[in-house]
């Protein structure tokens, strides 16, 4: 089940071409990120950063043609793998029809240590409900 988070390309998003400098679409994405475990999964940042975090471990994308100052952007998150610790995200963000950028990453449940640890139940089963497939 996709979540789509709508956002506007402001000026501090862009370089003096007025186009989205391309550091700032990892912004947007984790941007994405934390308003889907806020309004999908009810488990917000400032909930779950006490104790663990979900930090990204890998991330590719392809910058597929330019957003520009004043452009709405839809991005949408499709979660594509869940397993033990990890959870895998495909991105797609367009501009009305035009698609500007397309990504894959991993996230990585992890502890105050900074090592992996299993999703917690409820978060976990929140996540089962919106995840393609499981192992």
């Amino acid at each position: 089940m996709p979540y789509t988070h709508r956002r506007k390309i402001m000026f501090k998003d862009c370089d003096p071409a007025r186009i989205v400098f391309y550091p700032r679409y990892f912004e947007m994405l984790n941007d994405t990120v934390e308003c889907f475990f806020d309004e999908v999964l009810a488990c917000p940042f400032e909930t779950l950063h006490h104790g663990h975090a979900v930090p990204t471990a890998r991330i590719d994308t392809q910058f597929k043609a330019p957003s520009r100052l004043g452009d709405w952007l839809d991005i949408t998150l499709r979660c594509t793998r869940l397993g033990r610790s990890a959870l895998d995200l495909e991105f797609a963000a367009h501009c009305r029809d035009e698609l500007r950028l397309t990504a894959a990453s991993t996230l990585v449940h992890v502890g105050l240590d900074g090592r992996p640890v299993p999703w917690s139940g409820g978060l976990r089963k929140a996540l089962e409900e919106h995840v393609e497939g499981t192992d």
